[in-house]
């Protein structure tokens, strides 16, 4: 008797239970799962001004001023200017125009702004050496350029906006010491009327 009531109650709790078929899947725990954080990209539109017809090395230059926070249209034509009558936009130029490796000019100014006296010239080759880069190139060139005591004494003025190019001219002076004016105001002028302004997409990586 007492057997047969604890059968019956047996067969009562199985016929009351959930029943998960073979190819169902178990609830994974809590602990197990993994949770993925999804960051929204917070993207933002800057104009920024380009030369179409321009070098890569002109774009290039031009955009990472802009990156420091030059944007008044003077100061980056005369900034462009200047660097092109130094060197024409090439890295590895010696005084005289033969194009040639960092350790193979002798004399005269070298590269993007024709660093002449020794302790420039020599700070480019140890700037780049510290960043393992040849200081031939473009990149490291303008990494040292923005390094440099005279650029950083004057960078505050060119990133005022709002003044005529006789302003930033004198500012591009006092950096580059040249000896001839040339045709600096020519070349900034040129680059006056062939910069234009585009919207681009900056993208927020702060966050």
């Amino acid at each position: 008797m007492f057997l047969s009531k604890k059968v019956a109650v047996l067969t009562a709790i199985l016929s009351t239970a959930i029943v998960f078929p073979a190819t169902a899947q178990l609830p994974v725990p809590l602990e197990d799962q993994v949770v993925e954080e999804v960051v929204e990209e917070i993207k933002t539109v800057e104009k920024r001004w380009v030369l179409a017809k321009g070098t890569r090395a002109e774009n290039y230059i031009l955009e990472r001023l802009q990156e420091r926070g030059i944007t008044d249209k003077y100061a980056l034509a005369v900034v462009l200017g200047n660097i092109k009558q130094e060197s024409r936009f090439y890295s590895n130029i010696c005084e005289g125009g033969a194009l040639v490796n960092y350790h193979n000019c002798y004399s005269g100014g070298y590269g993007l702004i024709q660093w002449t006296t020794a302790s420039r010239y020599h700070g480019l080759g140890r700037h780049a050496r510290a960043n393992g880069m040849d200081p031939s190139t473009l990149e490291a060139q303008v990494e040292y350029l923005f390094a440099e005591y005279q650029w950083q004494r004057i960078e505050h003025r060119m990133r005022t906006p709002g003044q005529p190019v006789s302003y930033y001219m004198n500012s591009a002076y006092s950096w580059l010491g040249w000896g001839i004016h040339g045709n600096r105001t020519y070349y900034a002028n040129q680059y006056l009327n062939a910069l234009t302004q585009v919207e681009v997409v900056v993208e927020d990586t702060s966050k």
